[in-house]
């Protein structure tokens, strides 16, 4: 077999850390971002919502369309898990389909050139991968699967009940990691703080936060996705104690009115979860992110407007927006009085325009602050610029710094943590002046 690869992660960091463990397998081969020279081509597809759906299908087909002769076309991951009958029929352009099971056996599947779906999802246990993206940061999934049963999300009907990783393997992961220079650490998965209960563990996230702890040489970490019924006080004052973990909460409110999180399923009505984001947004140099959807079945004008005016009063540092779609396999596929895709759009765009204020709130507040940062390159606007971000946040997703001055004659290095000052901001974009002196 020829030994030119190229692949595509698709959707959320779990996808990119399954992604990575193909390339972990697949190291004898050349990566290339040239799709129509390479022998191998792999989509590790998003089969989430149906934007996700499309976006996957599209690359499929796209590169399948411009894809050298002899080449082999992979499919795999959630997308297929999830029709994988479907796909198989419809879409004879693929090699080989595989879904969320067999990724450390994807050498295997390209030596026989079949299709395969495994009975079970599959959990990192050893394997060995190649991190993208950065020399210092690694996501590290914590579980797979869901116990809740949230009525938009077909994840469980397809990645089956929350399944947690031990933690002596996710300790191993992290100590390998270490051995080789990472340093920052992003901890995932769909409900990271169920984390161990399937284990008759209720706690499992404060067990972890001290494991990590002991592990000497990292130096900075994050939860992300916390859930507000399996969050407890007692978690959130673990990571305010703790020297590694950020103050960094990542909990996917949904909505913010009484009856919506009810038909929503998720668990918490609002006085607990304002209870929770209280908590977090009262502790020193913390960072809050959520998520809302838009458009659920029977969401009313009054309900709309509630939530709108708690994202816009609360305080968040950073909001994502989803309108809703309508999955198969969820309960809110079979409710009455759905909303339109007129009025889910110009839902979106009212909350996402309040969103966009609240980053720009956030951002604003941290001019004439002091903070660690750290440097990963030059950034794309200037070559006499270097993009750099908090050492709160997490990677991509909560913005960038231009580094812009420095105090003293050192030269900076990339990859490294320095204190600073934010001294601006241009666009939605901070400024900062490192000090001489590494943190």
């Amino acid at each position: 077999m020829s030994n030119k690869l190229h692949i595509v992660s698709l959707g959320c960091t779990k996808n990119l850390v399954d992604t990575e463990v193909m390339m972990g397998k697949l190291q004898n081969f050349e990566l290339t971002d040239n799709n129509e020279e390479a022998d191998v081509i792999i989509v590790n597809t998003c089969g989430f919502i149906d934007a996700a759906k499309e976006e996957s299908l599209n690359t499929v087909l796209s590169l399948h369309d411009a894809r050298k002769e002899d080449s082999v076309l992979v499919m795999a991951g959630c997308l297929s898990e999830r029709y994988q009958d479907e796909l198989m029929e419809q879409i004879p352009e693929v090699d080989i389909f595989t879904g969320v099971g067999d990724y450390d056996k994807i050498d295997e599947l390209l030596v026989e050139k079949k299709s395969r779906f495994s009975d079970e999802v599959y959990l990192i246990d050893g394997a060995e991968r190649v991190v993208t993206g950065s020399t210092y940061h690694a996501y590290i999934k914590l579980s797979e699967g869901c116990n809740q049963t949230c009525s938009f999300c077909a994840i469980p009907s397809f990645k089956g009940k929350l399944n947690s990783r031990d933690l002596d393997s996710i300790a191993k992961e992290v100590e390998g990691l270490v051995a080789k220079g990472y340093w920052d650490f992003s901890f995932v998965s769909q409900d990271s703080s169920s984390y161990l209960r399937d284990q008759n563990i209720k706690d499992g996230l404060s067990l972890l936060i001290q494991r990590i702890e002991l592990i000497e040489g990292v130096k900075s970490a994050r939860i992300l996705y916390l859930y507000p019924s399996t969050t407890s006080m007692a978690l959130l004052k673990n990571i305010a104690k703790s020297e590694i973990f950020h103050n960094y909460f990542d909990m996917p409110i949904q909505h913010i009115n009484d009856d919506m999180l009810r038909l929503m399923k998720r668990g918490f009505g609002k006085e607990k979860t304002l209870e929770l984001l209280n908590f977090m947004r009262s502790l020193p140099n913390s960072f809050v992110r959520t998520s809302f959807i838009v458009g659920h079945p029977q969401e009313t004008q009054e309900m709309f407007d509630e939530m709108c005016e708690f994202a816009e009063s609360f305080g968040f540092d950073r909001m994502n927006i989803f309108s809703y779609s309508d999955e198969e396999t969820t309960s809110a596929f079979d409710m009455k009085d759905k909303i339109s895709d007129e009025l889910k759009a110009e839902r979106a765009q009212i909350l996402g325009d309040i969103a966009a204020k609240a980053t720009k709130r956030s951002l604003e507040a941290e001019i004439g602050t002091r903070c660690e940062l750290v440097i990963d390159g030059e950034s794309d606007e200037h070559e006499y610029l270097l993009s750099a971000r908090k050492l709160l946040w997490a990677p991509e997703i909560d913005g960038e710094i231009y580094v812009n001055d420095r105090t003293g004659d050192e030269e900076l290095e990339f990859c490294k943590i320095y204190k600073a000052k934010i001294t601006d901001i241009v666009g939605d974009i901070l400024t900062a002046t490192v000090d001489n002196a590494k943190a």
